[in-house]
């Protein structure tokens, strides 16, 4: 157990039990729903070809444009929209990556809020692949991706997809992410969180969401 006040409840929470793993099954899905019941997490993660799915007391989400965002907006939007019909709760949009790099900002802005639009009042978190943007434009542009989403309706803002390989989410990019938006906008952390520390970590620097796949063994760290 490591030495923190938060529970495994508080954790619990917090967190988003994923599978998106491009060879899972409907069977690996209600399994994933299952397991998401016996943890007591807040949301099930999902592609959205796994809908129409019943996820219990858990929020059902999924993802669009994902992972690599390179859809058209109008695609995103669609892909969001019929995921809503047919069950989803909350929505994880991919960001053009490229335009970010790019600074193309205002592109960034008109894709969120194409799929604002198409979603209603639907949670919508944004996922702007930050290592990915450390690495190839530096923190500048993770902050100014930041407010631009949130600008454009975004609920909360998303460090990664957990399938980019500059890697997944960091302490640097919450911190960053949470500055940008201040307090009236959720920073969901995801991609490479496999400890109760980093999730911890991830929690003090201003994580509002975790999204983890392997959420026993993170919940299984932290104090009942």
């Amino acid at each position: 157990m490591i030495t923190t006040d938060l529970t495994r409840r508080d954790v619990a929470a917090l967190i988003d039990h994923t599978l998106l793993k491009p060879e899972a099954t409907r069977a690996d899905a209600e399994a994933t729903v299952a397991e998401a019941a016996d943890l007591g997490v807040y949301a099930v993660c999902l592609s959205p070809s796994m809908l129409p799915i019943d996820t219990g007391e858990q929020k059902t989400c999924v993802v669009a444009g994902f992972p690599s965002g390179k859809h058209h907006s109008l695609v995103k939007a669609a892909e969001a929209r019929l995921a809503v019909d047919t069950g989803a709760e909350e929505v994880d949009m991919v960001i053009d990556v490229g335009a970010a790099v790019d600074g193309r900002f205002d592109e960034v802005f008109a894709d969120v809020l194409t799929v604002r639009e198409a979603i209603g009042d639907v949670v919508l978190k944004v996922i702007i692949e930050s290592a990915a943007l450390l690495e190839f434009a530096g923190p500048d542009t993770v902050t100014e991706v930041s407010r631009r989403a949130a600008q454009a309706g975004a609920t909360f803002v998303k460090t990664s997809t957990g399938f980019h390989p500059s890697g997944g989410a960091s302490v640097e990019a919450v911190r960053l992410m949470r500055a940008a938006v201040g307090e009236t906008v959720g920073v969901k952390a995801s991609g490479g969180i496999r400890t109760p520390e980093f999730a911890a970590e991830l929690i003090g620097a201003g994580a509002t969401r975790l999204g983890l796949s392997g959420s026993r063994a993170v919940l299984d760290g932290f104090a009942d």
